[in-house]
């Protein structure tokens, strides 16, 4: 497994939400969504601020923390 980067898909089972769910409020595919929620690919700053709107949220907590 690499490494984890975002925390997309804990933040949306935090709040009740489904990958489903979030690709419809951001127009995008449900196949993108699913990469981002298992770190295959991350999603541009923009659209995590956008994710972090729709939940609620700090950014932050959309992001594994680093060193």
């Amino acid at each position: 497994m690499g490494i984890q980067i975002n925390r997309i898909k804990t933040v949306l089972s935090d709040h009740g939400r489904t990958n489903k769910w979030l690709a419809e409020k951001l127009g995008k595919s449900p196949t993108t969504v699913s990469r981002w929620c298992t770190n295959e690919s991350q999603p541009p700053l923009e659209t995590l601020y956008q994710i972090s709107i729709l939940l609620n949220t700090d950014i932050r907590e959309l992001l594994n923390k680093t060193l």
